[in-house]
């Protein structure tokens, strides 16, 4: 999973992200201007978000996320008021905590709204059919046969099965798998996709990754 976290605070930040590295990866934000930027390519699974932050505040990112996403976001905040907690959760919060708060706490926070919002997701495990993820480990199988997938490959299989039924466009999957500030070409992920298909052609289960010409791929079972 990829996690994008916004605090101003770097040590704060870099220990946040210290915390939740378990879940996947992480980039990290430090003002309100530089998160709405990230966040417009919607290739989150969850925004850990705090209030106070240098240019736009953070309840103005997240009403900039609510306009284009459905990410999932925590809240952090200093301030102990039902007012505040009231405005985030009725901007679109799912969660809100208030600093200081217990690593282990936030810990099971983070895993309660990956498990309500990631399709097919319980623990550490994804599953399609046959397929089985191994997210500990970054490897997948079909009925018991483990696949010869690693890094970006694994990744952008991975990234498509949890979002079955969704169309990721190929700027989405670059700057997913890839980062915004990459200098390969978007065709790269051309080549990467046309590899994984002849990966699970063996199976048949390259009928699953659709793609949509000019737009993108989806992982679907539907025609």
């Amino acid at each position: 999973m990829k996690l994008l976290i916004v605090e101003d605070d770097k040590n704060l930040n870099n220990s946040i992200s210290e915390m939740l590295k378990q879940f996947g990866d992480i980039d990290q934000s430090f003002d309100g201007d530089d998160a709405s930027y990230q966040v417009e390519q919607d290739i989150y699974d969850l925004v850990i978000l705090d209030v106070m932050l240098p240019g736009i505040d953070g309840f103005q990112v997240l009403e900039h996320i609510r306009k284009i996403s459905t990410c999932p976001v925590l809240m952090l905040t200093a301030k102990d008021t039902t007012d505040d907690k009231v405005k985030g959760l009725g901007l679109g919060a799912d969660d809100y905590m208030t600093k200081p708060f217990a690593r282990d706490e936030l810990i099971a926070r983070v895993s309660a709204i990956l498990r309500r919002y990631n399709n097919n997701f319980s623990g550490l495990n994804l599953t399609f059919k046959g397929m089985k993820f191994d997210l500990v480990h970054k490897s997948v199988s079909i009925d018991g046969n483990k696949l010869d997938l690693v890094g970006k490959p694994y990744d952008i299989l991975e990234y498509l099965v949890r979002n079955k039924d969704i169309i990721i466009t190929k700027e989405q999957l670059f700057n997913r798998i890839w980062g915004f500030e990459c200098d390969t070409i978007w065709s790269v992920v051309e080549v990467y996709i046309s590899g994984l298909r002849k990966c699970l052609k063996e199976y048949g289960y390259h009928n699953y990754l659709k793609t949509l010409r000019n737009v993108g791929y989806m992982w679907s079972e539907k025609e």
